[in-house]
């Protein structure tokens, strides 16, 4: 065993972050770390490479178990250049080096010290440990998997970018090759290549492997199992995140099941009180189910990180059918030049990833397209009745609360309107009230993603839309980008959310653009690209004025009418949990518990009418279009 967690237990003053973990890691493990943004991953890496202490319990390494950590923000010598960081691995084999020709010259003189002998065997096993000898080799091999060609070896490190330290940083931990490998996040910053190369390297590494990461794909192509990190401690599964999900749903179900069976028994044992305690016949009987009532213990219901996350992106007006057209278009920065001319049409419902390494111009391009940026040559122009909403990159810090943000926007809404629709992208109880500028970048890219839903774009420009957001917000996102009918351009390095949207991926290396037919297609290199697809003809009307339109209509009424009878459902069932637990008596002596439950029962109350009205509107348009066809 190379590290065990025994009962480790971590606060922040009053603020409970670890309680009682318990779980262990083995040569050979590849452990996915995930859970909500704020739930103590970071914490728990820092506590297991030895920056923090834990308040409770410990953290024990096996004898002579080496640790290596990648966080989040650190930093580089500037002085020393990319190749010569890549050396710092190497040091303790590098200095046995030196020492090897100091005491190879003693030996010569004294050939019987003993002493010089043994200093020079454990030199020599440093420096085969490190497998020195071979450390060019190695040091290049790593360099050109981490994306570094030999033209970057030379630059100094204090002039790389934030993503290309961190994927030095990362080169480097690799080559140090610990016995247990601590990574947070290792795959931002990393472009399709690099992350294709560095899960090849880590499915093969010799010693064991923990991952805080919010990358399905990558979670799915590296783990053998997952920790999730829920009310303040570990739950183990087997397998990959994919093998998890059910795992955790057959759990939820188990445990949701003990919760109804011990709330119905207590609500059993309480009638049978109220109705027999003042009558002298039943009264012992009535006490002694009382203190039956006292003794029984009712099992947590499950937390679900991320329910209620439950949003969807729509619009009103239906644009022409050319929505976003470009001929001969090119994008040049100085001598350099991004975009050679390209000509592409996006049409009204299309979806088009645009993808490619790092520094090649996705974003400039995005920012050309939407109309940020003048294009070098050619022509960029919006189709008629394009109604555009964006999402950059990086949010910019604004004033006010986050209720603010929203109100100010849409002033004839209610509070208890705003804060429904604040709900659905995880903004509940006093969170509304946080101040902006204090915003996460998880927290700020949630606000904008609320206000995008409000403005009903029906041509949204999104660039790296998952970054910075927890697994479950970005599963939820990824639901509703590939639920929305209008159309959508988005740059990403997300391959999940390449592959579950199935669209043409425009990938752009060296200048040119070339368009894959879909995920699959880019990940195997089949460089046939998908053609662009040809303007529509017009229908002719069906018989009875039944056209194309209809019929499309038609099939969103019934998709739109069976999401809102489930989501209705749903929100029906949430309220009855909600009314059964402002009964529970351990809820009611605390005010605040009291008050979050009756603010989180009135949004789902109202959230419920807003579907019921939402469906009433839409039945009625679906039995005006029958009646029309009939």
């Amino acid at each position: 065993m190379l590290l065990e967690l025994k009962q480790l237990g971590k606060s922040f003053g009053e603020q409970e972050v670890l309680k009682d973990v318990n779980a262990s890691v083995e040569r050979g493990d590849r452990i996915g770390i995930i859970g909500a943004n704020g739930t103590g991953k970071t914490t728990l890496l820092r506590i297991l490479y030895g920056e923090r202490q834990p308040d409770e319990g410990e953290a024990a390494f096996g004898s002579g178990v080496t640790c290596g950590y990648l966080e989040q923000n650190a930093h580089l010598d500037p002085a020393l250049d990319v190749y010569g960081t890549m050396r710092l691995a190497f040091a303790p084999a590098l200095q046995a080096m030196q020492q090897l020709e100091t005491l190879q010259k003693q030996l010569a003189a004294a050939p019987q010290d003993v002493g010089v002998q043994q200093a020079i065997d454990h030199c020599n096993a440093v420096i085969d440990a490190m497998d020195a000898y071979q450390m060019d080799t190695q040091i290049k091999k790593v360099l050109n998997g981490m994306g570094f060609p030999a033209d970057t070896w030379q630059k100094p490190a204090g002039v790389l970018s934030g993503g290309e330290q961190t994927r030095l940083r990362l080169a480097r931990l690799l080559l140090e090759r610990p016995d247990v490998l601590i990574l947070d996040e290792p795959t931002n910053h990393l472009d399709l290549t690099t992350m294709d190369w560095l899960e090849t390297y880590l499915r093969a590494y010799r010693g064991a492997v923990l991952v805080v990461s919010h990358d399905r794909y990558f979670l799915d192509a590296v783990c053998t199992r997952i920790w999730e990190l829920a009310g303040k401690t570990i739950v183990t599964y087997k397998g990959n995140y994919s093998a998890y999900l059910p795992q955790r749903e057959a759990a939820d179900e188990r445990q949701q099941k003990l919760h109804d069976a011990a709330v119905e028994k207590a609500a059993k044992l309480q009638d049978y009180i109220d109705r027999n305690l003042v009558r002298a016949s039943t009264t012992k009987m009535a006490q002694s189910r009382r203190k039956q009532l006292e003794k029984l213990e009712i099992v947590d219901a499950p937390e679900r990180p991320g329910r209620g996350l439950n949003f969807r992106f729509e619009y009103d007006i239906e644009p022409y059918e050319e929505l976003v057209i470009m001929k001969g278009l090119t994008i040049r920065i100085g001598e350099r030049t991004l975009l050679e001319p390209l000509d592409y049409t996006v049409r009204r419902g299309d979806k088009l990833v645009i993808a490619g390494p790092n520094g090649t111009g996705k974003s400039t391009l995005l920012q050309v397209l939407d109309g940020k940026r003048r294009p070098s040559g050619g022509m960029v122009r919006l189709g008629s009745g394009a109604k555009a909403g964006v999402f950059t990159q990086q949010q910019a810090r604004r004033a006010g609360r986050v209720i603010d943000a929203i109100w100010n926007q849409y002033p004839r809404f209610t509070e208890l309107e705003v804060r429904s629709h604040l709900a659905r992208f995880g903004y509940r109880g006093e969170e509304v009230f946080k101040d902006c500028a204090t915003l996460s970048g998880g927290e700020a890219a949630r606000l904008r993603f609320a206000e995008l839903a409000l403005e009903r774009p029906n041509l949204m420009f999104l660039d790296e839309p998952t970054n910075h957001l927890d697994i479950y917000m970005r599963e939820s996102l990824t639901q509703a980008l590939a639920a929305y009918t209008g159309t959508l351009l988005l740059v990403t390095h997300d391959r999940y959310l390449m592959q579950t949207l199935g669209c043409p991926i425009l990938y752009l290396e060296d200048g040119k653009a070339t368009l894959y037919r879909d995920f699959a297609a880019l990940h195997a290199q089949d460089t046939a690209p998908a053609a662009p697809r040809a303007a529509a003809p017009k229908e002719a009307p069906a018989r009875g004025g039944y056209g194309k339109e209809q019929r499309r209509r038609r099939a969103e009424l019934r998709a739109r009418i069976k999401a809102l009878e489930d989501e209705i459902e749903d929100l029906g069932a949430h309220i009855v949990e909600l009314e059964n637990e402002l009964n529970d008596p351990q809820v009611l002596r605390d005010h605040l518990l009291v008050r979050d439950k009756c603010d989180e029962l009135d949004d789902a109350r109202f959230h419920q009418q807003e579907k019921f009205d939402e469906w009433e509107r839409l039945s009625e348009e679906q039995e005006r279009l029958e009646a029309e066809d009939a």
